[in-house]
């Protein structure tokens, strides 16, 4: 199991990594190609369109050939794209390797996470989700980093290493056993689309994929003209990505014990106050403190979200390969959502209304969940 958690979890490291690595590109590419808000927004959405259209599909192939060869196939594409990204020389280059960037994380995400819930004991589910979960993030963090020294040194030569391990990692997992096998019951998918908590897991990953692909165009604009460089930008999100790599493990163990929805309140609770918060922040060190409490609490719905969808899913009878399919595709949509229009709107009216629109969702899904939880102690 500790050789399948390592492998797992160095795919999702590597495909946040690459994720996180554009934050600090983001200003020289709208100085080098003249681009709006709304084309930031947009290439930084290109990932978010690729898992989006490829999310349901790469559940699918998941769930026929297993979470094994899904991961292999994921990792394969993800190495060409990654060359692709190094030898793009326009907007629409970058944005197209982006695209297939995302698209790869469809099948690596779906058989990861399909492969360690499969060999997971129930009990343990949440627990190891969040061990893999805080690896993915410190792949984030790590990856405005990565951006930054690509920045620096050569983007070509930083893209085209990262290409090369995405190959050895794929040769890595062709070589490890494959995963138990599935029994997918008749009708399972439309089982779980019927069940509220499966959607509600399903919501529970579209809604922070949106609120930080709002963070993650507009912050680093608001810090870059305020006069920092990508250097610093990259130390702001790994500074405030680093609580939450030891946060999501801890998170996912409370969910195995106390229940789901305890830490989601919890999250969305606080993400209500740290969204309104970024509305009207001005200083930089203030807008940096705050990027990271919104990587804590933005992030504290990530892992018993996940966990409800593959608790859900095992009821319904549906392989957790498309589980994760289908969550990837509404995790896209929020990814694909967020930058495009929180940079629009951004671009439209300035950054607070972005914020304060992720601030009322997180303010609305608390009141469905409280009021559903009122419903169901009333009814018992």
């Amino acid at each position: 199991m500790r050789r399948l958690l390592i492998l797992v979890s160095s795919i999702v490291f590597l495909d946040t990594l690459l994720f996180g690595a554009l934050i600090p590109l983001i200003p020289g590419f709208a100085d080098e190609y003249d681009l709006t808000k709304l084309q930031a927004g947009l290439l930084v959405g290109a990932f978010g369109g690729g898992a989006l259209l490829g999310g349901i599909p790469g559940g699918l192939i998941a769930g026929r050939v297993g979470p094994k060869r899904a991961v292999v196939a994921g990792l394969a594409v993800l190495a060409l794209a990654s060359f692709g990204f190094a030898l793009a020389g326009s907007a629409a280059a970058l944005g197209a390797a982006r695209f297939a960037q995302g698209f790869s994380s469809t099948l690596t995400w779906s058989g990861a996470l399909a492969w360690i819930s499969i060999e997971s004991p129930r009990s343990r589910r949440g627990e190891m989700i969040g061990n893999v979960l805080g690896v993915a993030v410190l792949g984030a963090i790590l990856g405005p980093m990565l951006g930054a020294a690509a920045r620096v040194t050569s983007i070509r030569a930083t893209f085209v290493a990262v290409g090369f391990v995405a190959a050895a990692l794929a040769a890595a997992a062709a070589a490890h056993p494959r995963a138990r096998a599935e029994r997918a019951l008749p009708g399972a998918l439309a089982r779980a689309l019927a069940d509220r908590a499966f959607v509600a897991g399903l919501w529970l990953s579209t809604l922070p994929a949106l609120m930080f692909g709002v963070l993650d165009v507009l912050a680093p604009l608001a810090l870059d003209a305020r006069g920092l460089g990508a250097v610093a930008i990259g130390v702001v999100f790994l500074t405030a990505g680093l609580a939450e790599v030891g946060l999501n493990p801890v998170i996912g163990r409370f969910s195995d014990r106390r229940g789901r929805l305890l830490p989601i309140r919890v999250a969305l609770s606080a993400s209500v106050i740290v969204a309104a918060l970024l509305a009207v922040a001005t200083q930089p060190l203030v807008i940096a403190a705050l990027v990271a409490a919104a990587s804590v609490s933005f992030g504290g719905f990530f892992t018993p979200g996940m966990a409800l969808v593959s608790d859900r899913a095992e009821l319904a009878g549906l392989t957790q390969g498309l589980a994760f399919g289908v969550m990837n595709t509404a995790w896209a949509v929020g990814a694909l959502v967020g930058p495009s229009a929180g940079g629009a709107l951004a671009g439209w009216s300035g950054d607070a209304l972005p914020y304060l629109l992720c601030s009322a969702l997180c303010g609305g899904t608390l009141l469905v969940i409280a009021r559903r939880q009122g419903r169901a102690a009333t009814t018992a």
